[in-house]
This record gives structure tokens, C-alpha cells and sequence, in this order.
């Protein structure tokens, strides 16, 4: 697949601003086509992703994202402040125990485990088991944003089926009750809706602020001067929003033009793919809003950005005050690189006094 590259921060604004233009129908097609045995597999579970929240545009995606986004008002997003604390104090005390056996992978010992958690319990909607759902949610990545040969893509569908078929069991389970499920259900969406929605928000709800953690952690203790600091508030608010303006999560995101057009002087034809760049070009003095572009623009700006943004801070502070003398050990990680996903896959830390946690 080849995509046109959109860089400059006011065009991708301007892309994601001009729905008339630009459709995000391609958001969620995976990047290199599905083999045939690929396929197969997952038509065997009835696998479908109608075009719900990501992929949608129009008044049933409007009415779908009101719905979702009560889930994560500002209110009730401050509200789990204390809880994610509460969960951080947790991980910390199990990987403080472990620092006195030698180095631990930080994104193994806490990031995993939180938003998973604080995801369930804004929504009212179960997770698999956390070994399961981070399993699902990689292969899932991996087989749309990766680019996965025909054999790799038969382990990968083989998990997304296996997700494919506890949504739907969650979905019918979800009935008559008040979980986003079950409020998606009542509001008239189809089984196969309410699964293409869910599919992708578990993974995204969860899997995508482990990352943004994995990264500022990692960042965080790559200055090992400046660690101790980000027990401050607002510095590791500032370092967890400078991270998203050079290297979210979430680096890109798809648009297709849906007609003839033009974007910063350069013409695109209709059917155009494009590859919008939402974080890592700002300039140094960019507005201090900058980091914002990085949960999208506009009608599909990300409505779990507020709790991402706070997680992920909230983490980091916790962190460099349980454990200010942390420092990065060992070879520097390997990372997650698809096209629109990227976290390294470990932040291996120890103690700078070995024994004195």
C-alpha cells in the first residue's frame, strides 16, 4: 500500500477538519491485504468490522460517539485519579521487591497492568484475563498495522478470531445492562456493531496508554539527572505532553480523499491513501497545545485522550517518587514499530545503589 505522507502539523489539522474531503473509511484496513487461509479464518467466526466509531462518519457516528464519550467525561476521568494512584502504589511495591534481585522491565511490573483496570471500570465492561488481552491486543496490532507475511497472518488471525468470538459473548452478555455494551445494544446497534466498536476500543482503551507509559518511562529515565524531578506534578505532566508531541503512541493515522483536492499546495486524486503524521513535527517552540494533535483532530479526535493523558502522568509521578533512584539498565530496547503503533518493548531498570530501593 502506498500512502501520501502529511507532516505539517496545520495540514493534518486541516485534513482531519475537511470530512467533506477526506473519510476515514480506511482506518481500520489492514495494511498489507489478507492472504485467502487468512480469510478463512476468520470468516469461520463471522468476523466483521462495520464501520461504527474509527472508520465511521455521519450521523450514526455521531450519535455512537455521544454515547461513548459519557463514558469519559472530564469529570468522571478526573474521578479515577486516586484509583490509578491507588494501582501504581500496587505495581511499584511488587517491583520494588524485585529491584533487590537485580534489573526489572518496568513496562512487565506496572504499565501493563493499569489501564486495563481503569478501562473495565469507567466502562462497566469486562476484560479478558491481562496475559489474553495483551496477546490480543499485540496480534490484533500486528496483523492490520503490521506487515505480516501469509504464515505470520495465521497465527494472528487465529488470536483475532479467538477475540472475535469472547466480544460476541460478551456483547449478548451485556443486554439490559448499563456497561457500554450494554448501552450500545439498547441504542439499536447490531451484535456485529456493537463487536466492531468493541474490538478495537478494549485494545485501544488499554493497550495503547501501556505503551504511551512504556515510552515515558522510558524517556523519562534515559536523563537520569531529571528522573527524581518528574515525582513533581506538573514536570511529569510536561514530560508525559512532550512525549506526545515527539513520539506518541499513536504516530499516525489513516485518511483516504474521497474526491480531487488539494493539501498545502499538492494535488490529490480521489482514492488517494494518505498517512497523516500526528506526532514528532513540531518545532521546538510549537504552542504549548501541541502535544493535542497527537489524539487526532476535529470529529475523531480521540475520546479517551483526557485518560490517557492522566494515566500515563499520573504513573510517571508515582514512579520517580516511589523509586527516584531508578536508571535505565542493559541494552537499549527493542520496539514496537508498525504503521501506526510504536512502544519500546521493555524499559529495563534498576537501582542506581543496588539493594536501596
Amino acid at each position: 500500500m502506498t500512502f501520501t505522507r502529511i507532516r505539517e502539523p496545520a495540514q493534518v489539522r486541516e485534513v482531519m477538519r475537511r470530512t467533506d474531503d477526506f473519510a476515514p473509511t480506511n482506518a481500520l484496513t489492514s495494511v498489507v491485504p489478507l492472504a485467502p487461509a487468512t480469510l478463512r479464518i476468520l470468516s469461520r467466526v463471522r468476523f466483521a468490522l462495520p464501520p461504527v466509531l474509527a472508520s465511521a462518519t455521519g450521523a450514526q457516528h455521531r450519535s455512537v460517539r455521544t454515547m461513548v464519550g459519557k463514558f469519559f467525561t472530564p469529570a468522571k476521568v478526573a474521578a479515577v485519579a486516586p484509583r490509578v494512584r491507588e494501582l501504581t502504589a500496587q505495581r511499584l511495591a511488587v517491583t520494588r521487591a524485585a529491584l533487590g534481585r537485580g534489573p526489572v522491565d518496568l513496562a512487565e511490573s506496572v504499565a501493563r497492568h493499569i489501564p486495563p483496570v481503569i478501562m473495565a471500570e469507567l466502562t462497566g465492561q469486562p476484560t479478558p484475563e491481562l496475559g489474553l488481552l495483551k496477546r490480543w491486543s499485540r496480534d490484533s496490532l500486528e496483523l492490520f498495522w503490521g506487515w505480516p507475511d501469509p504464515d505470520r497472518q495465521l497465527v494472528l488471525a487465529r488470536s483475532a478470531a479467538d477475540f472475535y468470538v469472547w466480544l460476541r459473548g460478551e456483547a449478548a452478555a451485556a443486554r439490559g445492562t448499563t456497561s457500554l455494551f450494554g448501552v450500545l445494544d439498547a441504542a439499536g446497534l447490531t451484535p456485529a456493531e456493537v463487536c466492531s466498536l468493541g474490538y478495537f476500543l478494549v485494545i485501544a482503551g488499554q493497550e495503547t496508554t501501556s505503551q504511551l507509559i512504556n515510552t515515558a518511562l522510558y524517556r523519562g529515565l534515559e536523563d537520569a539527572g531529571a528522573w527524581a524531578g518528574l515525582a513533581e506534578p506538573e514536570a511529569a505532566a510536561a514530560h508525559v505532553r512532550r512525549v506526545l508531541s515527539t513520539e506518541s503512541s499513536v504516530p499516525t493515522w489513516r485518511r483516504a480523499a474521497l474526491r480531487d483536492t488539494e493539501v498545502g499546495g499538492r494535488t490529490l486524486p480521489a482514492g488517494a491513501e494518505i498517512l497523516l503524521e500526528l506526532s514528532g513535527n513540531h518545532p521546538a517552540d510549537a504552542a504549548p497545545t501541541a502535544y493535542s494533535l497527537a489524539f487526532g483532530h476535529g470529529l475523531h479526535r480521540c475520546l479517551g485522550a483526557r485518560l490517557a493523558e492522566l494515566e500515563t502522568a499520573l504513573v510517571v509521578e508515582e514512579a520517580a517518587r516511589a523509586l527516584p533512584k531508578l536508571e535505565l539498565s542493559g541494552a537499549p530496547p527493542k520496539w514496537l514499530r508498525l504503521l501506526s503503533f510504536q512502544t519500546p518493548l521493555t524499559v529495563t531498570a534498576t537501582n542506581a545503589v543496588r539493594g536501596t530501593p
